[in-house]
């Protein structure tokens, strides 16, 4: 499963056969690299080219997707910035997403509390990865590719392992289903996901991408969070890609359910 994970966060959405037993950068270089030009005009076409809203895109693809840091990657004012937003938006290519403040009864602060989401995964992985290095890729020249890559492929893949697991919980609650699902984070803290069900339940939770296996210490953190941002969590779900510590396995109950990256098959598959 984690490398059916790994593969999504490259070709999920793009209309292209993949052997999944073939190395990763092996189809990255057959399907992607090599046919930068043919995928360029396509990626064009769908974005409008313009090089303020390509600049923000890759400023989403690298960053925490938060509208002020993506802005500043960009160079560009909040307000230019917001304007390319709402434009990239109509057209599909990226959504906002609001921290869920109100679950700790607090107001957000609309330049804090607004991630930036691309719908795509290969979009993201080409604003990542390709469009920023663009000359080399154009004149045959993977190098700085394979660095790059290299370098951030294992945060890469966060993001979609923490998408997976908000999509899962719509599916896990059949008794008493999901009504809102999504994330909270101020200027110092992240819980994802954080969710509520139909009869009112808070659900909280943390995602580890990681080949190191979740420790009890890592819940307590997840813990002191909520009450440091006044979330009081029912139920706590926890994702991990390689399973969890012998100490952490023997607290799982009702209110504490672990999962992993075989969870998510059904998903992805």
């Amino acid at each position: 499963m984690p490398t059916a994970i790994k593969y999504f966060t490259v070709f999920g959405g793009i209309d292209i056969q993949i052997d999944t037993s073939k190395p990763l950068l092996e189809l990255v270089e057959k399907h992607i690299l090599k046919e930068y030009n043919n995928l360029r005009s396509e990626v064009n076409y769908l974005t409008g080219g313009y090089s303020v809203d390509h600049a923000i895109l890759s400023g989403i693809a690298l960053g925490d997707r938060k509208t002020t840091n993506a802005f500043k990657r960009a160079h560009v004012s909040f307000e230019e910035g917001m304007k390319c937003v709402d434009s990239l938006c109509e057209k599909g290519i990226i959504e906002t997403e609001s921290s869920q403040h109100f679950m700790a009864n607090k107001r957000s602060d609309t330049k804090i509390a607004k991630k930036l989401l691309f719908t795509n995964p290969f979009m993201r992985f080409w604003f990542g990865f390709v469009s920023p290095i663009y000359k080399g890729i154009k004149e045959g020249n993977f190098e700085e590719f394979y660095s790059k890559f290299a370098g951030r492929e294992a945060d890469f893949s966060d993001f979609i392992f923490e998408e997976l697991a908000l999509a899962y919980l719509k599916v896990i609650f059949e008794d008493d289903p999901v009504k809102q699902v999504g994330q909270y984070w101020d200027e110092k803290i992240q819980i994802t996901p954080l969710a509520k069900t139909n009869s009112g339940k808070v659900i909280a939770g943390y995602c580890k991408y990681s080949d190191v296996k979740m420790k009890k210490s890592e819940l307590n953190t997840l813990l002191q969070n909520c009450q440091n941002s006044g979330i009081v969590p029912d139920i706590v779900v926890l994702f991990a890609k390689n399973g969890y510590s012998t100490e952490l396995k023997s607290l799982k109950s009702e209110n504490l359910r672990l999962f992993s990256a075989k969870s998510l098959k059904s998903l992805v598959g």
